[in-house]
């Protein structure tokens, strides 16, 4: 009896014990993970802010990026646009849950993604969905210098009971993968030059100071609205690889080509991750 217990039974200290345990998991999972990809650049555009401008914003990022590719592997990363916020108010106006709701929005990111897709298939760049991201994206980024796909992150159906619309958008999403990846790192491209200490388009715009360096902890101090998902500070402070994203403005052209070269042209924002 006791040879059959021990060909069943894996001996470990996680045995018959919960993950929710610190105490227990902490000498398992505390030690930093290794980098999947670091050579990554992953870089999320917003759908808001640049998609939705139409080929005025979008065309001549695109020529940035297809200059970009003989520098860098790039993961690009997109958002939804004013079609999400309709349906979300239908969706509202409707009764439907959240999470419902999440995967409704999502769709729009991935035509956002695959119009950029299509505009640099000429350099061998596809949109790919979730799945292959997850499973074969190393393979994809051997064979072309780029690869789209959506920013959002894939938890469709699951409720987050806190909402009535998903907490979880791009922003979030696009940091997710970055910092599971491992990547060198992420930039988030949007219509403004930075995180702002008021909104710069709202009624006290005159006041706003736009913050060249600050924290996901110090933002989370500041009140009013911020140029990305408020939910992203929440998960910066947990990140493990990301330590670091810088905001640009990509109707500024040039902006994005010297923030993957490590220059500082917009709005820097420091996690939580420990330094390596």
């Amino acid at each position: 009896m006791n040879v059959i217990n021990q060909i069943k039974h894996v001996a470990s200290p996680l045995a018959r014990q919960t993950l929710l345990d610190g105490d227990l998991t902490r000498p398992v999972a505390g030690g930093r993970p290794i980098q999947l990809l670091p050579w990554l650049q992953v870089v999320k555009i917003g759908g808001r802010s640049i998609m939705d401008r139409g080929h005025e914003a979008i065309l001549p990022l695109v020529d940035e990026l297809r200059s970009l590719l003989p520098e860098h592997r790039l993961l690009i990363l997109t958002g939804a646009g004013i079609r999400a916020r309709h349906l979300y108010s239908v969706g509202l106006d409707l009764g439907l849950p959240v999470g419902s709701l999440a995967p409704l929005a999502a769709s729009e990111a991935g035509q956002n993604g695959h119009i950029l897709g299509c505009l640099l298939a000429p350099e061998g760049v596809s949109y790919v969905e979730h799945p292959t991201i997850a499973s074969q994206l190393a393979i994809h980024l051997s064979a072309a210098r780029a690869v789209v796909g959506s920013a959002f992150p894939p938890y469709h159906h699951h409720e987050f009971p806190t909402s009535r619309i998903p907490l979880h958008r791009a922003d979030v999403g696009a940091f997710l993968i970055a910092d599971a990846l491992g990547a060198a790192g992420l930039t988030i491209v949007e219509d403004v030059d930075g995180v702002y200490t008021t909104d710069p388009n709202g009624p006290d715009g005159k006041q706003a100071q736009l913050l060249r360096e600050t924290s996901a902890a110090e933002l989370a101090k500041l009140k009013g609205t911020l140029p990305f998902d408020p939910a992203l500070l929440e998960v910066m402070a947990h990140a493990r690889h990301i330590a670091r994203v810088q905001m640009v403005n990509g109707l500024v052209p040039g902006r994005l080509t010297a923030a993957l070269r490590g220059q500082h042209v917009g709005s820097i924002i420091h996690t939580g991750a420990r330094p390596a």
